[in-house]
């Protein structure tokens, strides 16, 4: 798709056909773990995601606009995410004590256990999927990929 060439001086069509190449990539990761997760756990990749945030935090909550910018989700996708966990039992909402007006997920001892019974099969789930591209996802180049990789990597870096 692309020359490879110090990203340095890679033109801006260079770093978008990168840029996309990782996307693509990301996204196509990202929807493996998500139909996984769904078929075995019943609980979608944002789902998972944000109750690992919950369960890694200090007091094991956080405020909601704190964990849509984890997630990356806006403050309506964050709210109706929560009352689907909420649903599911895996987290509640508590007020902040300081101000009565911000609102905290707090994950439940549900959400807890969830975590840690899928924590070691995502683990490896991730580790075959990013170890067995050409199995999983065989449209794509893995040499193309990694060289877009440290493509990304010298940008960031630079």
């Amino acid at each position: 798709m692309y020359m490879q060439t110090r990203s340095s001086e890679a033109g801006p069509e260079v770093i978008s056909a990168i840029w996309s190449q990782v996307a693509s990539f990301t996204s196509a990761v990202d929807a493996g773990l998500g139909k996984w997760l769904n078929d075995a756990y019943r609980v979608g990749l944002t789902e998972y995601r944000a109750l690992t945030y919950l369960s890694q935090a200090a007091d094991k909550e956080l405020r909601v606009n704190d964990l849509a910018q984890r997630i990356s989700l806006n403050q309506s996708s964050v709210t109706r995410l929560v009352s689907r966990l909420e649903g599911k039992g895996l987290v509640r909402r508590d007020t902040c004590p300081d101000d009565g007006r911000g609102i905290y997920a707090v994950i439940t001892e549900q959400g807890e256990a969830l975590v840690a019974r899928v924590r070691g099969p995502y683990e490896q789930h991730v580790r075959d999927l990013l170890g067995n591209m050409d199995g999983h996802f065989p449209q794509m180049d893995a040499r193309q990929l990694s060289r877009a990789l440290s493509d990304i990597s010298a940008l960031i870096n630079s």
